[in-house]
């Protein structure tokens, strides 16, 4: 099962060497914007975008998940269309073609002809990759392949992605905006029960060379099933001791700590009144705002904060099963915001963690797929516990419906 695990790791890198080379050149970059259709949009936003980038990437993901495992490409679900309609109002289907020469033909009807940009393209999509972990080799896991399911958001803030600013500075190491919050997230979850199994966070834009004006990333993984859960940290560093976590892997024990501290949490620019309102009696100054779910998501995984909040229904599955995976390795999860609040729990009880497996009732478009309840993203059950006690009484009894 690390060969599975191993080989998404692989994808994530090639797809982050897509979403770099893309933002590499800004001539070629303005080639690859696509508006969605009306029901691609993310209600979210005004403007929504789709890009050459988004659908390549999706695309790799898919084709190298069917070289390697067979059948399994069949299984990978995101939210990107791969059709185009270029300037002569030809319909192109977008694929990865066998050879590298063939892409280039294809992406070249995509373009418009533009043969320059095509090449470039097509030399990063076909660029091999490797990834070595010594913790892959030590998994033993067996999980039939036939039982998994594959969610991919193939670059997670789009907009801030097309909007490309560099020059962001964080706050306590979180980034409000900027190239930062990209991400590309993979999640693999159990096509009969809809748990995470195994999740990769790949951040394409973590530190620029001032020089080359090059970007280096990094890689966040976990994999929980049956009792083992296993995840890497790196390079992350907490907001509250400022101290760089292990680079290696690490074997889970009890994430549990003591809640006494006051709690931190990361949120979004839209999120309601009635929440940041709550939000700030029970975290005071410890709440920041950043753009991106994934993001967000990476934030808690980091331990920048100790949960990620959001009330709204305008996140999706593929937005969310990477973090979940990876978070069930650490000993947390991500549970249903608004069924929390309805069922407000004894402690001990089961919280209601998101599913990937099932749509929702009678939605139709990407909405089918939203997390509709809204999340809370959380390393510690009892942490979890705790926050929603106090999250419960400080909401205002005038919104039973937030």
């Amino acid at each position: 099962m690390s060969d599975i695990l191993r080989e998404l790791l692989c994808v994530s890198e090639r797809a982050a060497n897509i979403a770099r080379a893309c933002r590499q050149q800004e001539a070629l970059f303005q080639l690859l914007i696509e508006e969605k259709k009306e029901g691609e949009k993310n209600k979210k936003f005004t403007i929504d975008f789709k890009t050459l980038a988004d659908v390549l990437v999706q695309e790799v993901i898919k084709q190298n998940m069917e070289n390697k495992f067979p059948g399994l490409g069949n299984k990978v679900f995101g939210e990107e269309s791969n059709e185009f309609t270029n300037d002569l109002g030809e319909k192109v289907i977008l694929r990865l073609c066998p050879t590298e020469e063939e892409t280039v033909q294809l992406l070249s009807k995509v373009l418009n002809g533009n043969k320059l940009a095509s090449e470039a393209l097509a030399k990063v999509v076909h660029q091999d990759v490797a990834y070595t972990d010594p913790t892959l080799d030590s998994i033993e896991i067996n999980i039939p392949q036939d039982t998994l399911g594959i969610w991919v958001d193939p670059i997670d803030s789009t907009y801030q992605y097309i909007k490309g600013s560099a020059d962001i500075k964080s706050n306590q190491g979180i980034f409000p905006s900027g190239l930062q919050c990209v991400t590309i997230l993979i999640g693999v979850y159990d096509l009969q029960t809809g748990v995470p199994l195994m999740g990769v966070i790949n951040q394409p834009f973590v530190s620029q060379d001032s020089n080359t004006l090059r970007w280096k990333g990094q890689c966040y993984w976990g994999l929980s099933y049956k009792g083992t859960n296993v995840y890497s940290l790196q390079s992350s560093v907490s907001k509250r001791n400022a101290r760089a976590a292990p680079s290696q892997a690490t074997r889970n024990t009890s994430a549990d700590v003591e809640s006494s501290h006051r709690f931190s949490a990361v949120i979004s620019t839209s999120e309601k009144e009635s929440i940041k309102a709550a939000l700030t009696r029970i975290c005071g100054d410890g709440i920041f705002r950043a753009a991106g779910a994934g993001y967000k998501s990476l934030c808690v995984v980091q331990g920048l904060v100790d949960i990620y909040i959001f009330s709204e229904d305008t996140t999706f599955k593929w937005d969310s099963c990477a973090a979940h995976a990876i978070l069930r390795a650490m000993g947390g999860g991500m549970v249903d915001f608004k069924e929390c609040l309805e069922r407000n729990p004894e402690p001990g009880l089961d919280w209601p963690q998101l599913v990937y497996h099932v749509q929702n009732d009678g939605a139709t478009g990407v909405d089918r797929w939203a997390n509709k309840g809204g999340l809370i993203a959380y390393r510690s059950r009892k942490q979890l516990e705790t926050f929603l006690s106090l999250l419960i009484q400080n909401l205002a009894p005038a919104d039973p419906h937030v």
